[in-house]
């Protein structure tokens, strides 16, 4: 996509073979940071070639803020006004769904203040009982953070690998991390069961450590492990979705010699021109979780 100029608050321009109408380019969405619209939409426009296939084919739900972080804001899971007619949309008549399957898309919602990008752990394809991702997303209560986030993802990363499966760490963009592993179709109940399951095993490893209960005052200074977001009804932050901070995070992709080097939280925090650079040299790090031939089967 040409990037917008920074002086016309609204320009057509063409992604893709698409014509897409960009408006108030000129609104500061993050004032800490001074990001604009038209930054934001640059950043979507060149992240699309590896976020995209992790969104490819799922039913997406956005969080919606168009004013901004410190603005109302929604979680949005119908097609909001203003979408394209050329967008794909899918799921029951009665409840359709975007499918972000290509840069336009993506650059388009954008546009309508869709900041954030949440997708389920199973395809359209596949059907919401057939599950070919595990997500356990590691949400640090008061007093713990991201230091200690990446101390149990590599006990778990341990666990998962003893279990047969290939786990990938990807900050959440917000204040935790994000493990994935490839799956061989799963039903939702297995998925559940077995995300619980190692939630549990890991709470008695490290009961000083780890919680796995839903109840928030146990959370204190330890690490949840919401094993939930494995439901077929719930949806995760997609992998190089903005976040809406007071700056703008990015649910970034990284390695496990990150994780096991992290000493500092900003150690794996990420402004989207620095995911823009990591992508420009290192291609996409979560390449591996859609290749069919490295899915594991849950024990």
């Amino acid at each position: 996509m040409p990037a917008p100029s920074a002086s016309p608050d609204r320009q057509t321009v063409e992604v893709d073979g698409r014509r897409v109408v960009l408006t108030h380019l000129d609104k500061v969405v993050f004032p800490v940071t001074g990001h604009t619209k038209a930054q934001l939409l640059q950043y979507y426009a060149s992240i699309a070639p590896v976020l995209v296939p992790h969104a490819a084919g799922r039913l997406a739900s956005f969080v919606r803020a168009p004013e901004g972080p410190h603005a109302q804001r929604w979680f949005a899971k119908r097609p909001p006004a203003g979408t394209p007619e050329w967008v794909t949309t899918a799921g029951e008549a009665d409840e359709p769904h975007i499918v972000v399957d290509s840069t336009p898309a993506l650059v388009s919602m954008a546009n309508l203040g869709a900041w954030e990008v949440h997708v389920p752990q199973w395809t359209v394809a596949g059907g919401r009982d057939a599950h070919d991702r595990l997500v356990l997303d590691l949400d640090p209560g008061e007093g713990a953070g991201l230091v200690l986030c990446c101390r149990v993802a590599e006990r778990l990363r341990q666990m998962m690998e003893d279990d047969g499966l290939t786990a990938f760490p990807v900050t959440s963009g917000s204040k935790g991390l994000h493990l994935y592993a490839p799956l061989r179709p799963a039903t939702e109940a297995a998925a559940t069961g077995y995300a619980k399951a190692l939630a549990a095993r890991m709470r008695d490893e490290h009961p000083g450590l780890v919680v796995f209960s839903m109840t928030r005052s146990l959370r204190t200074g330890k690490i949840f492990i919401d094993w939930s977001q494995n439901a077929s009804a719930k949806t995760t932050a997609c992998p190089y979705t903005l976040r809406l901070r007071d700056r703008p995070g990015v649910a970034t992709p990284v390695t496990w010699d990150e994780v096991a080097s992290c000493r500092a939280a900003e150690d794996l925090v990420f402004t989207p021109e620095e995911v823009l650079r990591r992508a420009a040299d290192h291609g996409d790090l979560l390449a591996a979780l859609d290749d069919a031939a490295g899915r594991g089967t849950l024990p």
